[in-house]
């Protein structure tokens, strides 16, 4: 550890990936406008996620003594994401299940 600051890349994620929620939020009217505002709106909370995750696993590892590298730190935020974007569909898919739009507790229960 030489003590200098030095800022930690944020994950590059797979642009390819779509969820359930990128196909409701997508299914507007068609329009340009409305699947521009819907992307840019997806793209603003997977940063926000990577930030969150990146924030973390640098305090629990500072917590720990120990200084977690960068692409280590990467593998996290992007494990997670995809981790969390596969709980997302699967409660989902469970409140189809069930005859329901909304999700509920009980969905969130079924994938653990």
């Amino acid at each position: 550890n030489s003590g200098e600051n030095r800022k930690i890349p944020i994950p590059t994620m797979d642009p390819d990936v779509e969820t359930l929620a990128d196909d409701d939020a997508l299914a507007g009217d068609g329009g340009e406008a409305d699947r521009f505002e819907a992307e840019a709106e997806a793209e603003l909370l997977r940063d926000r996620f990577r930030l969150a995750v990146i924030n973390i696993a640098t305090s629990e590892g500072k917590k720990a003594g120990m200084e977690v590298a960068g692409p280590v730190i990467a593998c996290i935020a992007d494990l997670a994401f995809k981790s969390a974007e596969q709980l997302a569909k699967d409660v989902e898919l469970f409140a189809q299940h069930a005859s329901r739009k909304s999700i509920r507790m009980d969905d969130v229960i079924l994938t653990g």
